[in-house]
Order: structure tokens, then sequence, then C-alpha cells
């Protein structure tokens, strides 16, 4: 299977064999050889063509174990990753962070964890974290869905933004089919113009988002910010994000203060 997934990546981040060569300092003709089968590749080599193509560490895995390879990054759980140190430092960083919304989600944006400030977020949306299990309430789910569009100022531009993000996202994952199926999901919901289909992966990618929060009548602005962590040598690790929500006004500011900190109502 290795020369047909090497084939495969290859085609799909639109390189040549000659552009693969240059990028990973291997000759053209040991590419041409590994992707024909006429030659095997060390574990080395594996890892170098894979860091040249950027693939994700899961595929990368993949890879090696399709040449006949150990994997060689940990797949722990998300409860097994957060339980020691690094748990700790996402605890604080989540405490420190209040009164205002931070969350820590996965690839797919299912909420693993949220701080106070966050979970009561949501109840003003009527939607209670507690309840749920973790992994189990999906934040795109809930921007799409018809039901709860009106709890976003400007839906079409916020969500057309995510979304757009999440498509490449996903093209940079094509053996993923969860995230495949969550974005046929979210494309093929009522109200979501068909334009929207087509992904823009030309267009510009911003570190950041405002978003606008109604319900009833309570109003507020936020900036959200999206954290990865870098180097993470790790497959559960590379797929956490970090979702960071900054008041853009004193108005939200106060409500952060007075609805979201531990003493207010």
């Amino acid at each position: 299977m290795f020369p047909a997934l090497l084939r495969y990546w290859r085609s799909h981040r639109g390189m040549s064999q000659l552009d693969l060569s240059l990028v990973a300092e291997v000759s053209a003709r040991h590419i041409s050889f590994l992707e024909t089968g006429r030659s095997n590749p060390s574990p080395e080599m594996v890892l170098v063509l894979a860091e040249a193509l950027e693939v994700p560490m899961r595929d990368t895995n993949e890879l090696l174990r399709a040449a006949g390879f150990d994997a060689r990054f940990s797949e722990p759980s998300v409860d097994e990753l957060l339980s020691g140190p690094l748990g700790e430092a996402v605890t604080t960083m989540l405490e420190h962070h209040e009164p205002f919304p931070m969350m820590v989600v996965d690839r797919l944006y299912n909420v693993l964890r949220t701080n106070r400030a966050g979970a009561r977020l949501f109840l003003l949306a009527d939607i209670d974290l507690a309840a749920t299990d973790p992994g189990e309430f999906n934040v795109l789910r809930l921007l799409f869905d018809p039901a709860s569009r009106d709890m976003v100022g400007d839906w079409e531009v916020t969500a057309a933004t995510i979304l757009r993000r999440f498509q490449r996202e996903t093209f940079h994952r094509p053996y993923d089919n969860a995230m495949a199926e969550l974005l046929d999901e979210l494309i093929n919901t009522p109200g979501v113009p068909s334009d929207w289909r087509q992904p823009d992966l030309g267009g510009p990618e911003e570190p950041m988002l405002g978003v606008d929060f109604r319900a009833g009548d309570i109003a507020m602005r936020f900036l959200t910010t999206m954290t990865e962590f870098n180097a993470p040598q790790n497959v559960t690790l590379e797929e956490l994000r970090i979702e960071s929500y900054f008041p853009l006004d004193d108005q939200t500011r106060n409500l952060c203060q007075t609805l979201l900190a531990d003493q207010g109502p």
C-alpha cells in the first residue's frame, strides 16, 4: 500500500516527483522507484517524505504501517492526554481566562473541556454542557442548526468564514472520513447557500474572527482565536484546538463580569 499512498499524497498536494524530490532533498529517481515499488523506504525516509508532503500525524502513522513499520506517533485518548501535566496546564489556561469563555475542541469541533464562563455562555442559549459527556456537543452543528442561527449576528458571514476554514482543514486530511462526513452534513443543512459547496482554498485565512452572540435581550461581541499546539509529536495533541473569546466592547466585558463570572446569576 505504501507506493499507492505516496502517489496519492503527492498528487493531492499538487506536486510532481521532481517537486517532491527538491523539497525532501531526495533524488527524483528514488521517488519514482518508491512509487513503483522498485525500492522500499526506510522508516526515516517515510518520515522525511511525510514532512515534505505535510501529512498529518495520524496519516503518517498509516504511511509507516503501510511500509511495514510500527507507528511513530502515539495516539492516546483525550482522557489519557489531559490527565497529566498537560491537563494541568490546560486547566490553568481555562481558569486564568475567566470571566471570558474558553474551550478545548477536537478536530471535529466537539467540545472536550470548557471553563465556567464558557459553560455559562452556552447556558444562555439553553445548552447545558454539564449534562453532556465530553465530546458529545459540537459547536459547528450548533452554528449551522436553523433553530439556533438567530443567536449569531450576521450569521451568513460568520458561518461562511468558519465553513471555509473547516473545508481547508478537511482538505489537508483527505483520509479523515469523520471530517468529510461532518462537512457534508453542514453543507447540506437547510438554508446553506449552494455556492458554499465550492471550497475557497485560495482565500485568506484569518487567525481570528469576530462573533456577535445574542440570547434574548443579551448581546455580546467577541473576538475569537484558535490556538494549536506546535510540534506536538502526538496524534491526539495535534488535533486539539483551544478557542478563546475576548470582549470587543465594554458592554460585553461588563456582561462577562456579571453574567459569566462565578458570582453572576
